[in-house]
């Protein structure tokens, strides 16, 4: 086309602006902020850009502006289906602004997410969206310092760095044993894995609640550091069998966990929930598909990702929110699993009635 490049043959924007007809500055406006643009001036500079193959350079803007157009997403987990529900919220949020996700796996460490903190705030970020709570002093710090707006997500605590959006992990366990008690169960085990923090609040809020009823003994607890499966659940309800055989209930800290332990009650013949009761945690989709249906505890994942973003997003635009943290509490969905206890010589309930009741509990602060 004859134009001419750059020394290292890279497209100029005053290039782009020629083809699309319009000054370097509208074209430049068009990639800061392209919905200040007319539509049609918008489709000449998009499709000059697509023609040329002209990649904004981030780094050179970030330099100018003190600020690139990208929010930092740090999460512990990219095949967790909890935290899939949250991306996908973020992303919806996100779609239509002139912001891009770059999103990086903790692996549920804290000292991976300190190294990655330390990156991201080096590429001077629009917002950050960060998991949970439990940051190293290192990392607290550097959010602290940090000059653009942070959402922390998945729990509330009592000492935001900034923004805050989730539940009480404690008080949603809490719950979820009342629950328990109120259909006349009384020897509940507790099945835990990986024990992050998060399940550590859930551990911490089961216990507390048996203690409370005057029930905790600690034989009905068993966790691993391992990584949660459906075939753990199992193997750890076994073991919770073996401590404890006379157990007619038992909460677990995931669904998977839920899942493998109505696997296991299956195989041992086991009637659920005449013999032994479940109740899982997050409510993911195949706990209303399972055979019993089984009792969740209902987290808004979805919910909590697109309100994070879309608060972050107005942040960053500058309108703060009139409510810095929110607390989207939680709902224990009674299903078959956990239905009140029946006499040996009656029949279960089948069909569709009482299968999917609600039970509303909002969650308090940590």
């Amino acid at each position: 086309m004859g134009r001419n490049r750059t020394k290292s043959g890279k497209i100029r924007l005053a290039e782009v602006a020629e083809l699309a007809g319009v000054s370097p500055i509208t074209a430049s406006r068009f990639f800061r902020n392209p919905e200040a643009l007319s539509l049609a001036k918008r489709t000449r500079v998009e499709s000059a850009a697509r023609e040329l193959g002209y990649v904004p350079n981030l780094a050179a803007r970030a330099l100018a502006s003190q600020r690139t157009e990208v929010i930092g997403v740090l999460i512990p987990s990219l095949t967790n289906n909890v935290f899939s529900d949250v991306l996908r919220g973020i992303y919806d949020a996100s779609e239509n602004s002139r912001y891009s996700i770059q999103l990086s796996n903790t692996r549920y460490s804290i000292l991976q997410e300190e190294k990655l903190l330390r990156l991201f705030l080096a590429q001077k970020p629009a917002g950050l969206i960060v998991t949970g709570i439990d940051q190293t002093t290192e990392s607290r710090a550097m959010l602290d310092a940090a000059d653009c707006p942070i959402v922390q997500i998945m729990e509330i605590g009592p000492d935001p760095i900034d923004m805050m959006i989730g539940f009480s992990h404690y008080d949603a366990a809490r719950a979820a044993v009342a629950h328990l008690f109120a259909q006349g169960h009384r020897k509940i085990g507790f099945v835990g894995a990986r024990m992050d923090p998060r399940v550590q609040r859930r551990l911490d809020g089961y216990v507390s609640a048996m203690k409370d009823a005057g029930l905790f003994e600690q034989r009905l607890v068993v966790t691993t550091a391992t990584p949660t499966s459906v075939t753990l659940g199992g193997a750890l309800f076994t073991d919770l069998l073996t401590r404890e055989p006379g157990m007619d209930a038992v909460f677990c800290a995931n669904d998977d966990l839920a899942l493998g332990v109505l696997f296991e009650c299956r195989r041992r013949e086991i009637a659920i929930p005449e013999q032994i009761a479940i109740v899982g945690f997050n409510d993911l989709e195949f706990m209303a598909s399972a055979v019993p249906t089984l009792t969740s505890v209902r987290t808004n994942r979805y919910e909590m990702g697109n309100t994070a973003a879309s608060m972050l997003i107005d942040a960053i635009d500058g309108r703060r929110p009139e409510h810095p943290v929110l607390d989207l509490g939680f709902k224990v969905i009674e299903r078959q699993s956990s239905s009140a206890r029946r006499s040996d010589n009656r029949p279960a309930v089948s069909g569709a009635g009482a299968a999917n009741k609600m039970v509303a509990l909002p969650s308090g602060h940590d």
